[in-house]
């Protein structure tokens, strides 16, 4: 390999470090949890950074389904779906879901990541064009950019803009509104009311990615369509397994039933790619039946939530207002966050800085996520250690 092509790579990287922005993994040598253990480091962590929302990821019937599932049908497909990658439970779980969701069906993917990179190209032509939120996960902007419609973008939960983008799109054969039903990095919700009663204005279609909300938002944990009042006027939902419903992989979209037929027939990321694990399946499957018996850890994660904003935001750390699990600490600067991350894992809790491209810049955070497994304890501690370190690094007085 070039030489010179190196160096370029190795001045790239210098510049990503010298501005704070370096990304570094710590390797966990523990299941994932409301704390876990890094390796080659003394004590446990309080895990405040994952998307494990339920505490499902190492939940005893999950781990258990997850082996039923390997004793019956097998480590992996070894096949796409439309080979010989199809077994009974991929089509009990799409059902399942479906029905869960109030939709027509749904179909299955690798990740939420090939769901979103899967869906525009197979629905949308050159005479279509697609209305598309400012701050929308990277998976749908990829997925966006590789079909050929129209792309028109709208200021962040902006209603007026969205209006302005309708009409500008007006002359388009089909308009597609897509939206995250929740903020990954605000935990702000998506004005879905508002949307749809545009969409419907402008005969346009509405999209919905609920990856941050599928589980535990709405009063079923049927998601942000449900739980502002809009459940049959979204017409498409994307959204993960790898979050809330135990944490491991795999996406989905479910739409009516035409979307999901034509999606079957040419959506590449599923024509070509292997069949989600019979394991997760089976673990997917009971993680819906644990949903289907009662709101226990759904109103343990909201309680959770509701105490560690209220300290937080006593204590003067400037949090992004809502009532989402996602609590973002705000830092302004990538170095601030990144010292802050650093030094709150000295004190026994385990965070991550978030900085550009991430985030735009001069808004770096310390994205918090709550789980129903965090007891409150736990929660105490990781406050107390946020207004230590934030004292000392002059964040909060």
């Amino acid at each position: 390999m070039s030489e010179q092509f190196i160096a370029h790579l190795q001045q790239e990287l210098e510049s990503i470090e010298a501005q704070g922005l370096y990304k570094q993994e710590r390797p966990l040598d523990s299941p994932q949890g409301a704390s876990v253990h890094a390796q080659n480091w003394d004590n446990d962590l309080i895990n405040l950074c994952a998307n494990n929302y339920l505490g499902l990821a190492n939940h005893p019937d999950m781990v258990a389904a997850a082996h039923q599932g390997l004793d019956s049908h097998g480590l992996g497909m070894a096949s796409v779906r439309f080979i010989c990658g199809t077994q009974d439970i991929h089509k009990q779980l799409e059902q399942k879901l479906a029905a869960y969701l109030k939709m027509d069906d749904a179909i299955l993917f690798s990740s939420c990541f090939d769901a979103n990179g899967g869906i525009f190209e197979v629905l949308l032509e050159a005479s279509d064009a697609v209305i598309s939120d400012s701050l929308n996960h990277a998976s749908l902007i990829d997925g966006i950019r590789l079909c050929k419609a129209q792309r028109l973008r709208y200021a962040n939960s902006d209603m007026a803009d969205l209006e302005a983008k309708l009409i500008e799109a007006q002359g388009a054969r089909f308009r597609l509104v897509v939206t995250d039903g929740v903020f990954s990095m605000d935990g702000t919700y998506a004005n879905l009311p508002a949307i749809c009663d545009l969409a419907e204005q402008y005969d346009a279609l509405v999209m919905v990615d609920d990856s941050h909300a599928i589980g535990f938002i709405g009063e079923r944990g049927a998601g942000t369509p449900e739980l502002l009042g809009v459940e049959g006027r979204v017409h498409i939902t994307s959204g993960t397994f790898g979050k809330a419903l135990g944490g491991a992989s795999g996406g989905y979209i479910t739409a009516p039933q035409a979307v999901i037929d034509l999606l079957r027939q040419r959506a590449r990321p599923y024509l070509f790619s292997n069949s989600l694990a019979p394991g997760i399946v089976t673990a997917t499957l009971k993680a819906l039946e644990l949903l289907e018996q009662g709101a226990s850890l759904r109103l343990q994660l909201a309680e959770n939530t509701t105490y560690f904003r209220r300290r937080m935001t006593a204590a003067g750390f400037d949090i992004i207002r809502g009532e989402h699990p996602i609590v973002p600490v705000m830092t302004g600067e990538a170095s601030i966050a990144q010292q802050l991350a650093g030094k709150l894992m000295e004190h026994g809790v385990y965070v991550t800085a978030f900085s550009f491209p991430v985030v735009p810049k001069g808004l770096a955070r310390v994205r918090t996520q709550m789980s129903a497994a965090h007891s409150r304890a736990q929660l105490d501690k990781a406050i107390d250690a946020f207004i230590t370190v934030g004292r000392q690094i002059a964040l909060i007085s």
